[in-house]
């Protein structure tokens, strides 16, 4: 595969959140095949989906890679792994979680791999960060800058700039 732009949303709520954030840039960065180019700053989140947790923080972050979708998605689990994430409920606490958000010039539904992710445009948590480094990327037809601004935005706070990408 030629190298590709996508772009990943990154969340903690367990632990030292931003130091989690921290490191699971640095070991993308550092994992074959990948490259960050690009990484936003953190943003305090309320939770989302079970609302009896600690607060996120959450970010964003582009990379530049040479892996398919599958083996994209390999990385950022290993990841977890290494950071010790540990599913034991849907939306529950964690100490780390990358989702692929978008991939460019993919779109496909395989097993647990749904591109572009099916609720990129839904949550404030992804579009606040994602919008500060790509609010002109186009997903699925609609502007990444326009879904924020359609999007309800309470709660949220920026903590941390994002400075370089890891």
């Amino acid at each position: 595969m030629n190298e590709a732009r996508a772009w990943l949303g990154l969340g903690s709520n367990l632990g030292d959140r931003a130091a989690l954030i921290g490191e699971a840039i640095a070991r993308l960065n550092r994992a074959p095949g990948l490259r960050v180019v690009a990484r936003s700053g953190l943003y305090r989140t309320p939770p989302w989906g079970e609302a009896d947790q600690p607060d996120f923080l959450n970010a964003a972050v582009e990379v530049v890679t040479a892996l398919p979708p599958h083996d994209l998605l390999g990385a950022c689990q290993e990841v977890e792994r290494a950071l010790g994430r540990v599913r034991t409920r849907r939306w529950g606490p964690r100490t780390i979680d990358l989702d692929i958000l978008h991939m460019e010039g993919i779109a496909l539904a395989s097993g647990p791999l749904v591109l572009p992710h099916p609720h990129w445009r839904d949550r404030a948590f992804v579009l606040v960060p994602l919008a500060e480094i790509a609010p002109d990327l186009v997903i699925a037809g609609i502007r990444v800058g326009d879904a924020l601004a359609a999007t309800e935005r309470a709660g949220i706070a920026r903590v941390e700039d994002g400075g370089p990408p890891a």
